[in-house]
């Protein structure tokens, strides 16, 4: 199975949990082609200013991996910068947000699986 770039639909969701500005989604699949063991495999693009806010997974993990710009990542409130190539974590149980304090916009991709 191919999916095409041109398939995938970007969304943008205004104070994604909590947050400021907007988090423009882009996702990959569906939960089908997760085989039900996830429910986000896509691009988040946050502009200067915006964030995802904090929240607290239960059930479920979810990665980053950074592509573009600087984050500044909570980690169950203990905040670090992350720079392309990094890979940021949270795990079921556990807190996390995302926010482009930075001049530049700010992409990651995103996964959410189950635990």
């Amino acid at each position: 199975m191919i999916i095409k770039a041109s398939q995938c639909t970007p969304d943008v969701r205004q104070n994604m949990k909590g947050g400021d500005g907007a988090a423009t989604v882009t996702e990959f699949v569906t939960s089908k082609e997760l085989n039900e063991k996830g429910r986000l495999f896509g691009k988040i693009r946050l502009e200067c200013g915006s964030s995802i806010g904090y929240h607290v997974h239960e059930g479920e993990s979810e990665l980053f991996y950074v592509l573009k710009g600087i984050a500044t990542y909570n980690d169950n409130g203990t905040e670090y910068k992350a720079y392309p190539g990094d890979t940021l974590v949270v795990s079921s149980g556990n807190g996390h947000s995302i926010a482009n304090r930075d001049s530049e916009p700010l992409e990651v991709i995103a996964l959410i699986v189950y635990a």
